[in-house]
Parts: C-alpha cells; sequence; structure tokens
C-alpha cells in the first residue's frame, strides 16, 4: 500500500476506534475500494458494519431505494444521489456514519457529465456533508482518488462534531 494511503488508513481506523464509532459505505464509482480500504488493517470489525456496491440504476432504486423520480431528475452522478446514497446507507445499517460514492469514472462522457466528475458523501448525526471532485486522471486513478478524498471528507466530518 503507498505510503500516502496507509496514512490515512490508519488515521482513519484509529479514529473509529478510539472513538467507538461505526461506519457504513454505498459505493458506486469507486466499485468496492471504499470498503476494501476500511477492511485493510486489522480490528475494522470494531467499526465496519456493512458495505454496498451499488453500481447500476436498478441497485441504487431497489437496494437502497432511492426514488426513480430522484435518479431520473437529477442523474446517478449528482450530489443529490451522493447525498442520498449515504443517507439511506447510515437508515440501513444504523451505523454512526456513512460514506457515498457516485461518478464518472470515464473514459466517456456519462449524463452528458465528463469524464471525472465524482460526488462524495458523509452521513451523520449533524447532517450529510458532499463535495463534488473534479479529477484527470484515468479509470484507476480516479477511483483511487475518490476513495482518499472519501476518507479524508470522513475524518474531518468527524472532527467536526
Amino acid at each position: 500500500m503507498a505510503p500516502e494511503t496507509l496514512d490515512i488508513v490508519s488515521r482513519v481506523h484509529q479514529t473509529l476506534i478510539k472513538k467507538g464509532l461505526t461506519v457504513s459505505v454505498a459505493e458506486s464509482c469507486t466499485g468496492g475500494l471504499l470498503s476494501h480500504l476500511l477492511t485493510k488493517l486489522p480490528g475494522s470489525s470494531a467499526f465496519f458494519e456493512a458495505g454496498i456496491v451499488s453500481y447500476s440504476r436498478k441497485s441504487k432504486e431497489e437496494l437502497l431505494g432511492i426514488p426513480r423520480e430522484t435518479i431520473t431528475r437529477q442523474g446517478i452522478v449528482s450530489e443529490k444521489i451522493a447525498k442520498e446514497m449515504a443517507g439511506k446507507i447510515r437508515a440501513l445499517t444504523e451505523t454512526d456514519f456513512s460514506i457515498a460514492t457516485t461518478g464518472n469514472l470515464g473514459p466517456a462522457v456519462l449524463e452528458g457529465k465528463d469524464r471525472g466528475l465524482i460526488y462524495i458523501a458523509v452521513s451523520g448525526s449533524h447532517g450529510i456533508v458532499a463535495r463534488q471532485l473534479r479529477l484527470g486522471g484515468g479509470r484507476e486513478a480516479n477511483k483511487k482518488e475518490a476513495a482518499l478524498r472519501s476518507l479524508e471528507l470522513l475524518l474531518e466530518v468527524i472532527n467536526s462534531a
């Protein structure tokens, strides 16, 4: 694991364990990478409840319960969908926090939205915080960057609570 990745994973791991907090994940564009990173170090069962990869529109509707009308109006690649995903997985798993990712890794335009447009969201007791990312790498680089930025956002939200 790259030193930068290990650093953020370690900080998240230590923070969640030290504070006795739990987390769940609803991933689209990161395709399970967030769940993988959260469970990379021993002891993750103390805080990691569940991860769902809801890559398709259908899975967002059926597994997470996101209304079809919301997806149709906003598009899968949107801040609203990232927030819905974060809120729905947190409610389903009853965790302290949740993380969600959705976006276009590329190479083509999706829903009229450019490659590298990613939305991440973290849900906690004080609401849902979302961020838009505009990443310029290829699919794998964008996936990794989105996952790392999501973990950073989680730490930011936890530390501001």
